[in-house]
């Protein structure tokens, strides 16, 4: 089983693994972001084809561009550079049938040129709401979980997840507070270094 000294410094962040075109952390980055992003192509008024091709659209970007991605530090800049990318894969993929629109003659050519979204519905600001980002972090925790020992895990859960106070969770756990502080630090620091906020 591996242990907490995994995730403080000696396993390299994901978006260090995916720049250094590690397979392994390309699929978890992919795994992790997939759902929001079609969440987002989704909420920009995209058909379910449109949207499957909008989202390879947005990892292609994201791997040629990855090495320029520079963490703020805070909560959801990764997701924020992702949205700029989606926003404007999203734009693209508008023009483009805007200008080449498939069908010809007849109404029903007629109905499909009119669900063509226009650019004015991709809004500018990230739609996410809370629900997907709750599903996004739930997803991150899946993907480091086996990272910590199980009482670390629980400490950091009671405290974090169920929102015990720290002297509870450490009378529970057998630990001190401080125990109890730390392991809830550490994990929270591995998260946002799995959702690509902290490198």
């Amino acid at each position: 089983m591996p242990t907490e000294s995994t995730s403080t410094g000696t396993r390299p962040s994901l978006l260090t693994r995916a720049r250094a075109r590690h397979p392994a952390a390309w699929r978890e980055l992919v795994d992790l972001y997939t759902p929001l992003v079609a969440h987002w192509i989704r909420r920009c008024g995209l058909d379910p084809s449109d949207t499957a091709d909008c989202i390879q659209d947005v990892f292609a970007a994201v791997a040629m561009s990855l090495e320029s991605y520079q963490a703020t530090g805070t909560s959801g800049g990764f997701r924020a550079w992702l949205w700029t990318i989606t926003r404007n894969k999203v734009r693209d993929l508008i023009r483009r049938k805007r200008r080449h629109p498939r069908p010809r003659g007849g109404s029903t050519a007629w109905q499909q040129l009119n669900e063509i979204p226009d650019e004015s519905v991709v809004p500018n600001d990230e739609p996410t709401d809370s629900a997907h980002l709750d599903e996004l972090i739930g997803r991150g925790l899946e993907q480091i979980r086996s990272e910590f020992e199980p009482r670390s895990w629980q400490a950091f859960w009671r405290t974090a997840v169920d929102g015990i106070p720290d002297a509870i969770a450490s009378q529970e756990l057998g630990m001190t507070p401080a125990a109890v502080r730390q392991h809830r630090s550490r994990i929270l620091r591995r998260l946002r270094e799995q959702l690509g906020d902290v490198q």
